[in-house]
């Protein structure tokens, strides 16, 4: 028996695991679950070392645990391949809006449906099984492998810096592979080249030191929530250029070979009108749409509070504004730098009568830049072809995997994004769902992976 044949013979073995794997409530970010990540990353260890991974263990970080595994018996002079994901979901709420609960999975219209099915739980299941088919049927792998997976990546995998330089000697690896990533529509590939990086932070302005009757002092003393809204309307021009002085000192302009690769994407403006429901394209001038989104710096006012929020009027002059930014940003910026640029700009255009504060949120990342002509990146898109028939898009994406930037400050290497989900799987929305089609195809490019790097 071939690993092909393997693996579809034993599919409904498969699905009926990724179903036990969904029913574990992982989310990271409420404290309530700690117990059940901890379940996650027990499930996980156990899944690899019934694949036949050797070394599986579950390790402790400050916060959400990390599993590791390797099988390094294909030699000295085979590649070591690192293959990453994560086991923590995101929170499931508002559990009405569900048409089934999102911990009870059900496979329905050949998709299963449950929170964690596609981001990440069945793309981290693909490799193990395609590890395993090849295990089990030729007794020995092509390529060296270790496996990563985490228990943090849904907040930001705050603790996965100290652990990665505490295990460098565990995780060294010619290679890395995210089992975390998107194929760009069903039938059509794409190759992710660029993740965002994001700064999070908050405008704090203060006027008098409490709630005031606006008849009384109103036109006497400035008022927070005002000034507020003139240092928002300062941050950019009307056009949609980013005014912070210095906020775009370190992006790296796109080339033309870039701008081209971006422009054969199929992502008409009318399809974005359409799934927004925004009334019109809005953005930096001198860009597309699809440039803005894969590859340019934003800056987005995320929330705002002030005075009084119930039903009816109650006549304040409120003591305190504030609102909620981020900044999603790309190569070569640096989350410091623009925070301390937006921090200056804010001090610099603070309204009189008040004063004014920013404050670093939780949430940082650095962006992500493949380096163009690198060879794993190179493979992936010659298996992507092989699968699909045609070539795959390359893309950037507008969001952020903050381990990504961690592996390679500390072991020198860029992961390729090598993952079966679809960005119209509800990914952190009620009823999310992964296709049982591309669970079966990611295993067979996983193992056409491993064969075409072993060779």
């Amino acid at each position: 028996m071939n690993w092909e044949t393997y693996l579809d013979q034993n599919q409904p073995r498969f699905v009926d695991e990724l179903l036990d794997f969904v029913r574990i409530p992982s989310v990271s970010a409420k404290p309530e679950n700690i117990p059940d990540v901890q379940r996650a990353a027990a499930w996980v260890a156990a899944r690899l070392t019934a694949a036949g991974a050797e070394h599986a263990e579950v390790l402790p970080t400050a916060g959400h645990p990390v599993v590791c595994a390797d099988w390094l018996h294909a030699g000295a002079d085979k590649p070591t391949l690192l293959i990453y994901g994560h086991f923590d979901v995101q929170p499931a709420e508002p559990f009405d809006l569900w048409t089934t609960p999102p911990f009870q999975p059900e496979i329905r219209d050949g998709k299963v449906w449950g929170r964690g099915a596609s981001d990440d739980k069945g793309g981290m299941l693909i490799p193990v099984l395609a590890f395993e088919a090849m295990v089990r049927t030729q007794g020995r792998l092509p390529v060296n492998v270790r496996f990563f997976f985490e228990g943090q990546e849904e907040i930001g995998s705050p603790d996965l810096p100290p652990f990665v330089a505490a295990h460098a000697d565990r995780l060294q690896a010619d290679m890395i592979f995210s089992a975390d990533g998107l194929q760009w529509a069903p039938g059509q590939p794409q190759i992710v080249e660029a993740l965002k990086g994001l700064v999070s932070l908050e405008i704090r302005v203060q006027g008098p030191r409490g709630d005031q009757h606006s008849g009384m002092v109103g036109g006497g003393i400035a008022n927070p929530a005002l000034a507020l809204a003139q240092i928002l309307a300062g941050l950019r021009n009307p056009e949609g250029l980013i005014t912070v002085e210095g906020f775009y000192d370190d992006v790296i302009p796109l080339s033309e070979e870039v701008r081209a690769a971006i422009d054969r994407v199929p992502f008409p403006d009318e399809e974005l009108l359409r799934d927004t429901g925004a009334p019109a394209i809005w953005g930096e001038p001198g860009y597309s749409t699809k440039e803005r989104i894969f590859a340019r710096p934003t800056l987005d006012i995320n929330g705002l509070t002030s005075g009084w929020q119930g039903a009816g009027t109650k006549t304040v002059l409120p003591a305190v504004a504030s609102a909620k930014i981020t900044c999603r940003l790309v190569a070569a910026q640096s989350p410091e730098r623009v925070f301390d640029a937006i921090r200056a700009h804010v001090e610099k255009h603070c309204p009189p009568g008040v004063t004014a504060e920013v404050l670093r949120n939780p949430g940082r990342a650095d962006p992500f830049l493949v380096p163009s002509g690198h060879n794993a990146t190179a493979v992936a898109s010659q298996v992507l072809e092989e699968i699909y028939g045609r070539a795959p898009y390359r893309t950037r994406v507008g969001g952020s995997i903050p381990v990504m930037t961690t592996l390679l400050e500390t072991l020198g290497v860029h992961a390729v994004m090598f993952g079966f989900s679809h960005g119209d799987e509800n990914l952190h929305a009620p009823d999310e769902f992964f296709r049982l089609e591309a669970f079966r195809l990611g295993q067979t490019a996983y193992g056409r992976l491993f064969e075409r790097l072993g060779a």
